[in-house]
């Protein structure tokens, strides 16, 4: 499979729960696909719009949720990305790993928390959160 100048071979496991990944010719890796995403509906009748590999979003609080995987990762030792629709009309910050009281909450392999913070410290929904997932 080609990329532009980047020769790279698609490899996958057959071990279960280990991703498939791109390696160059050297057989260095490259990359792997994205673990999980979703896109929901991020207000206190939350839903889930779009997903893969995730199997519930829970709603905790004003802006405050649980993204629960169907797979669990192997480690906690992955990377979230997250967007948002605009809260509340001005800026805002999404954390990874957030609790209420704004503290760090470590992660687990099978779920990730989402806090949506308005620039005043306050949690607030958002219309649409999408978080992706990767490892």
């Amino acid at each position: 499979m080609a990329y532009g100048n980047l020769n790279a071979d698609v490899v996958q496991s057959s071990v279960t729960g280990t991703p498939t990944v791109f390696k160059d010719g050297a057989g260095t890796e490259t990359g792997t696909l994205c673990r999980a995403w979703v896109n929901y509906k991020g207000t206190s009748t939350q839903s889930i719009r779009a997903s893969f590999n995730v199997s519930s979003v829970t709603y905790n609080a004003s802006g405050y949720y649980t993204v629960n995987l169907t797979n669990a990762m192997s480690d906690a030792n992955y990377s979230c990305v997250t967007s948002v629709s605009n809260p509340g009309g001005a800026f805002g910050v999404v954390q990874i790993n957030s609790d209420n009281a704004f503290g760090d909450v470590a992660p687990t392999t099978s779920a990730v928390r989402i806090g949506i913070v308005f620039y005043n410290y306050t949690y607030v929904n958002s219309a649409y959160v999408n978080v992706a997932i990767f490892r």
